[in-house]
């Protein structure tokens, strides 16, 4: 089976609720980016990965606002399920921006990364990555991914949303990403079925097929 669910900023607790404490092995759970547990590469820090890697089920996130991006860098790619990946820690890996891959049948396209709200802030304590924010390779790797595929996808998984969603959320329209344009076209360009996005830390369906997703666990059709 595979699941996915919204941020998880680093909060371990996730891992034990009512819903993933039944997930069993073989199982995936996507997390739509601010994944937070490659923050300060510390001894403490490692543990919990090593612990996430442990688990039965395969834990597979994209990179949000509030990663440290400098750190994740240092991980290895590694080929998986039809795209690159970067290998984390045992079941735990990294999902690369514009990637295609095939999970139980089904094809998801990722993009992570984004813009911080806080970017004031976090730029005077040093907490902020010039690479949170996606770039023209980023959507040129997306691109080329989708087209191998002839635009024909299952599931979107990013963690920003599309910009004509961003009014009805109440979110910040005036910054522009690098994506905002290219998310537009997938839109009109690309065929999918559910779109998933974190950021916006709430769980809310916007008719017909995009989720905003923060602390539930949706299991998604694989059948």
């Amino acid at each position: 089976m595979i699941y996915i669910t919204g941020d998880t900023h680093g909060d371990f607790s996730r891992f034990k609720d009512s819903i993933t404490r039944k997930l069993r092995r073989g199982d995936t759970l996507i997390v739509c980016g601010d994944f937070g547990f490659i923050w300060d590469g510390s001894k403490a820090e490692n543990n919990i990965l090593k612990k996430i890697g442990e688990l039965k089920y395969t834990v597979a996130f994209i990179d949000g606002c509030h990663e440290n991006f400098d750190l994740l860098e240092k991980y290895p790619d590694i080929s998986w399920n039809g795209g690159t990946a970067q290998a984390i820690s045992g079941n735990l890996v990294h999902l690369k921006r514009g990637q295609v891959y095939t999970i139980e049948g089904k094809k998801f396209f990722t993009f992570g990364g984004g813009h911080s709200q806080d970017i004031d802030i976090r730029r005077e304590t040093n907490t902020w990555f010039e690479q949170e924010q996606p770039t023209v390779a980023d959507v040129e790797e997306g691109v080329k991914n989708l087209m191998a595929h002839e635009g024909l996808i299952d599931y979107i998984v990013t963690h920003e949303p599309p910009q004509s969603l961003k009014k009805c959320l109440d979110m910040d329209i005036l910054h522009r990403l690098e994506t905002d344009t290219f998310f537009e076209q997938l839109l009109t360009e690309c065929a999918f079925g559910k779109w998933f996005f974190g950021k916006c830390h709430m769980n809310k369906i916007i008719p017909p097929k995009f989720y905003a997703l923060f602390d539930d666990v949706i299991r998604l059709e694989t059948e």
